[in-house]
């Protein structure tokens, strides 16, 4: 089968937990009406049966595939949605949307608090892992989707993939977790925490009041620099940058001009054209708070789930090092789950998860069909 891009794709948007029937957070707050930003790539069978969705990692959103009209650049997963893709449109109804307390569309708190009329800011309650996929189970409610064939995602996704298998194991069929955990080790609380600590030190940032404002653009970027660092691993930098300088600026004998150091700091500005920084607050801290354990033995919260599951791995990803998934894989199997686990050989550190596309497609093609032909 010939692969071939998506084309132009539209964002949705769907409006849930109009009061009285707001949204229940796991912090005991309600919240609505939310907006929730999606994307649909594909077509939904008459058996509703074909249905997959995407769970975006930290930065993610809802526009995984194809192009958004008067872009050049497609969306964060394209390679591997599409005609004879991983994920394949020509037999998948693909669904992604963006995460409750995001900026890509869903609300979170840069959104118009119905109450005052300004933007919430620091009056957005807190949200969790579980009440984003809360959210998403709205979402595959009002598509018609009683069932899905499987939930797929990585890092943050991941986390998100998790709990619709503890929490809504019913709905699914099967889950496909990729370079995550069951819950952050103290070092992945530490980075994040270094991130946030950046963006509230910065003068701008005003206690999270500053829509309309000069926005906390030094602590974000900061903020990204610092995250950008874990994505990669010692060998990926090497290879990409070496010790390499260009660009010397003149007027400050600190500006070396390492590529490493202007790769770092585009990365840094380029984000703060595209998030928001109270997002980055509220998002870190839910994947820091989530525990799919709850504090237990996790396998015991997977008894008697009958879905399958796909557990992959990267061998140079010191993020989410290797042994959090085998940790996964371990909770499953006890519970009795048909699960399998692969590690990847890469050298791409955390961002093999969007890099490693051809050996990563091959491993879930042959897994949906499998899961496909077990019904």
């Amino acid at each position: 089968m010939t692969e071939k891009n998506l084309g132009i794709v539209e964002t949705k948007y769907l409006t849930v937990g109009n009061p009285p029937d707001e949204l229940k957070l796991e912090s005991g707050e309600e919240i609505g009406p939310i907006k929730v930003a999606y994307e649909t790539y594909g077509n939904l069978n008459k058996e509703r049966s074909n249905a997959v969705l995407i769970t975006h990692a930290f930065s993610g959103d809802a526009h995984v595939a194809g192009y958004h009209e008067g872009d050049d650049k497609p969306g964060w997963w394209d390679n591997m949605i599409g005609p004879g893709r991983a994920f394949d449109t020509d037999k998948y109804y693909i669904i992604c949307s963006n995460v409750l307390g995001g900026c890509g569309g869903t609300t979170g708190p840069s959104s118009i608090n119905p109450k005052t009329g300004k933007s919430y800011g620091l009056d957005f309650p807190l949200v969790s892992i579980n009440d984003m996929v809360n959210l998403q189970s709205k979402l595959i409610d009002h598509l018609g989707i009683e069932k899905l064939l499987t939930v797929a995602g990585g890092s943050m996704g991941g986390m998100q993939a998790l709990s619709w298998l503890t929490k809504h194991p019913e709905r699914i069929k099967s889950a496909i977790i990729i370079a995550s955990a069951i819950k952050h080790s103290p070092q992945q609380i530490a980075f994040h925490e270094v991130g946030r600590v950046s963006i509230v030190s910065d003068p701008a940032w005003n206690n999270g009041d500053y829509y309309g404002k000069e926005v906390p653009a030094r602590g974000l970027a900061l903020a990204r620099m610092v995250g950008h660092i874990t994505y990669m691993s010692d060998k990926s930098m090497m290879e990409k940058f070496g010790r390499r300088i260009r660009n010397v600026k003149e007027g400050h004998k600190f500006n070396t001009g390492f590529e490493i150091e202007n790769y770092l700091h585009y990365r840094g500005s380029s984000f703060v054209e595209r998030f928001d920084a109270n997002s980055y607050l509220y998002i870190t801290k839910a994947i820091d708070c989530y525990d799919a354990s709850e504090g237990k033995n996790l396998c015991e919260l997977l008894q008697g789930i009958k879905a399958k599951v796909m557990v992959l791995a990267f061998k140079s990803d010191w993020l989410y090092p290797k042994y959090q998934s085998k940790e996964i894989v371990k909770a499953c199997k006890v519970a009795g789950i048909d699960t399998t686990f692969c590690e990847i050989e890469s050298t791409y550190g955390h961002d093999a998860f969007l890099l490693e596309t051809e050996e990563e497609t091959e491993l879930i093609k042959h897994f949906l069909a499998k899961v496909v032909q077990n019904g």
